[in-house]
């Protein structure tokens, strides 16, 4: 950002979020402060200046959470859109050495940059900058990725860190042989909580919805949407509280079998019952 004026003497930009200033005449011209001056304090350029910067930490983090929903949703998302888009600092940073697949769903690439024209340019398995311009893109959730574990072993050699949590996020694979007429996991059920509102504000804190005695979470698997739910006790039960099964139900709220569940459906719902589970109660001593 450029320097601003603001009152006499000082100028004033936004450093990493925070509201730096410096002097604008005498021996110190241009050196920046340590402090901002208390007679800057209640200027009103200040106070734009502040609430530009928690404007612009609602607007990342709003970016980051768009993308993540395109990646746990493996929604398709128009090319154009992310070149159009990856103009703006905070949609870069959100999208940047996210994996993309485009037309071929074997070929898994690394998001590195946006062309104006429409193309984008990512980083191969073969470690090769490629350009794609295919109509549409997913930003596949990694349950979905062909040899997971080869691409984390590449994302490190690259050094890779992504502001949307995908190539590392913990996934859980269905497993086989479940009961034709199952709908219901007790992998994470009898998780211990004080009371049903410290369950319900860990779900809330993890960005989980908390509606009735249940944590929920959405995902679009496969076509369709198919929300997880953990029961998490009565709403305004003050009492000691566990974690109840985890299940998954359809648009029209009916039991889907869990031979029906989908893989991210499944993995997502999973995650959310591990998640919850791990803030339980510990028990300590010798009766633990």
């Amino acid at each position: 950002m450029a320097w601003l004026a603001a009152g006499e003497g000082y100028e004033i930009t936004l450093v990493e979020g925070r509201v730096a200033a410096r002097s604008a005449t005498g021996r110190s011209a241009g050196r920046q402060l340590k402090t901002l001056p208390k007679a800057l304090k209640d200027h009103p350029e200040v106070d734009r200046l502040r609430r530009l910067a928690e404007w612009l930490d609602r607007h990342a983090a709003a970016c980051v959470a768009q993308a993540d929903s395109w990646m746990v949703s493996s929604l398709p998302v128009p090319t154009e859109l992310l070149a159009r888009v990856w103009r703006d600092e905070a949609w870069q940073n959100a999208l940047r050495d996210l994996a993309v697949v485009g037309d071929d769903p074997d070929e898994v690439g690394f998001l590195r940059d946006a062309t104006d024209a429409g193309e984008l340019k990512v980083v191969n398995l073969d470690g090769e900058t490629v350009r794609l311009s295919p109509r549409t893109v997913t930003l596949p959730h990694p349950v979905l990725l062909p040899d997971l574990d080869d691409v984390r072993d590449f994302a490190a050699e690259l050094g890779i860190v992504q502001q949307v949590e995908q190539i590392h996020r913990a996934t859980w694979a269905k497993p086989e042989g479940l009961a034709a007429n199952a709908t219901e996991v007790r992998d994470y059920a009898g998780g211990v909580f004080p009371t049903r509102f410290s369950l319900a504000a860990r779900a809330t804190s993890l960005g989980y919805r908390v509606s009735g005695g249940y944590a929920t979470c959405k995902v679009r698997d496969g076509g369709r949407s198919t929300e997880a739910a953990v029961w998490i006790g009565e709403p305004y039960y003050e009492d000691e509280t566990t974690t109840g099964a985890l299940n998954w139900h359809d648009e029209d709220g009916r039991a889907v079998r869990l031979t029906e569940v989908g893989p991210v459906a499944w993995s997502e719902g999973m995650r959310m019952a591990a998640a919850l589970y791990a803030g339980r109660k510990i028990e300590e001593g010798g009766n633990a």
